[in-house]
């Protein structure tokens, strides 16, 4: 997705280059700032409620 979204930056448009820049930017961040820091982090800080199923009758 990077480099299909990196390769609008090369586009003619600069809507579209801007877009394009963006957006893999915003996956490049996402891929390794969110999923290797943020989400370890808060499943730690949750705990217990991190598992939490909601309560079934029987």
């Amino acid at each position: 997705m990077i480099v299909v979204f990196g390769s609008f930056a090369f586009a003619g448009v600069l809507p579209m280059q801007q877009l394009g820049l963006g957006m893999a930017v915003a996956i490049a961040l996402d891929a390794t700032i969110v999923r290797l820091f943020l989400v370890p982090a808060t499943m730690k800080l949750l705990g217990k409620w991190n598992w939490w199923l909601p309560f079934t009758k029987k």
